[in-house]
Parts: C-alpha cells; structure tokens; sequence
C-alpha cells in the first residue's frame, strides 16, 4: 500500500502512468479505505488466522490476498482519455477501460471474461448483505462463465487515479466470512484455475497483462523505499480507525 501511495503522488505530481503488479506474503486481509472494520470483522478471529491485516487508500470492500494477482494501475485522470471533471463519473471510463484491458489478458488465457453489465443493485441484493468485495459483481467488473474474478476499486488525488484489483487465481474468499461478525451470503467469485480446469500460476497472468498492455508500458522492478508520510499503513490505528 505505500509503494502505491509513492506511485500515487508521483502521478499527481508529475503525470507520470504506472502498472504495477504483485502478491502479499505473508497472505493478508485487505480492507476498503472507508470500511467500518471495527463492526464487521472480529479481531481475535483474524489473530487466530495468523495473517495480516492492511486498510487500503481506495474504497470497496474486504479482499482475502492469498492466490491471486495484485494489480494497482496509477495515473491522471487523462490517461485513458477521460475527462478530468469533478466527481466519481469521471473515473468510471477510467474504471472500464483497465477491466477491459484485463478482461483481454484473460481471453489470452483461455477465460470467456466479460465485463458485467450496468444496472444497479437491489437493496436485498447481496452485494448489499455481504462484506466480502467478491460477494456479488457490479457494472464494469471482469467475469468469467457469469461469475466475479476480479475485485477492483479506485481513489481520486487531486488530477491522478489509483485502482486496485485482485485477479484470483485459486482458493476462495471464505476466510472473509470465518472473520465477520455477521453470517454472509454466498460468493458470487470464481477462480482463473476453476474456471480453465488447470492450475494458473502468477507469472503467467503476469505475462498476460503485460502483453496486453502492449507498448503503452515499460516493465521495470521498483527498488525506492516509500516515504515515511506512507507509514500509517503498517499502524492499527489507521487499520481499525473505523
């Protein structure tokens, strides 16, 4: 989540564009910048899971990071050809045009990935029920045969961009639900190696991504250390602020 941040400033400052790709390790819980975690999920719970716990600085919901592809894409609001005007209307093109993007990379793969259509959700739906970012898909998401595959939310800085998504590989989103202080409705998620019936390995969602992206990237391996302003995403008191 610091690098990210660096990235951040680094494109609000300078315009720069940034893909950057990675996994947790140790696995970790992830949650949304604005989530009320203090009511949702039972800290003893997750100490008893011997893993992490991180708030990221963009919105959605809880993500389990365990066998999946991180991805943060960091840029202006204009790298995609989107206007810069006020409000979240103008990220949503953003939003589309890197699912669409990713959705392409999974075709590579030999995943039937869509982007999910746009109607809004009932207020019974699951989406709202659930506290799990995987619990139900909303328009613009990348599905494959019907079903989420990658969780993705986004923040605005001044005239630049961060989004964040989680494209999974294997396994499941249940340890969200073995954490959560209220019963969850079942998961709408699948996974790149249920769907394909073989084992997805990171490095080859990897290399999808980046053929995908073509030209528009140049790869490189990030060595800077973040800014001590990045601290606050290793301290409980911004993880459990709410």
């Amino acid at each position: 989540m610091a690098l990210d941040q660096t990235l951040l400033d680094d494109a609000e400052r300078t315009g720069r564009a940034f893909l950057r790709l990675y996994c947790f390790d140790p696995r970790c819980i992830s949650f949304g910048r604005n989530e009320p975690a203090r009511e949702r999920y039972d800290p003893d719970a997750i100490a008893r899971l011997a893993c992490d716990v991180v708030r990221r600085q963009t919105g959605g919901r809880a993500v389990w990071h365990e066998h999946e592809v991180t991805f943060a894409v960091v840029g202006p609001l204009t790298a995609f050809g989107v206007d810069s005007g006020r409000g979240a209307a103008c990220c949503a093109p953003t939003y589309r045009a890197i699912h669409r993007r990713l959705a392409a990379a999974l075709r590579a793969l030999g995943a039937d990935a869509t982007l999910a259509p746009d109607h809004p959700p009932s207020p019974s739906s699951a989406l709202h029920r659930s506290t799990a970012c995987f619990a139900a898909p909303v328009g613009g998401e990348v599905l494959v045969q019907g079903r989420k595959v990658i969780g993705s939310a986004q923040v605005r800085q001044g005239q630049a961009f961060l989004q964040h998504g989680s494209i999974l590989l294997d396994g499941s989103q249940e340890v969200i639900e073995s954490v959560s202080r209220k019963p969850q409705a079942a998961s709408a998620a699948t996974t790149l190696s249920a769907a394909l019936g073989r084992s997805v390995t990171w490095d080859e969602v990897a290399d999808a991504i980046i053929t995908s992206w073509g030209d528009d990237i140049t790869a490189t391996t990030l060595h800077r250390p973040p800014p001590a302003s990045t601290g606050r995403f290793s301290d409980p008191a911004w993880t459990w602020r709410r």
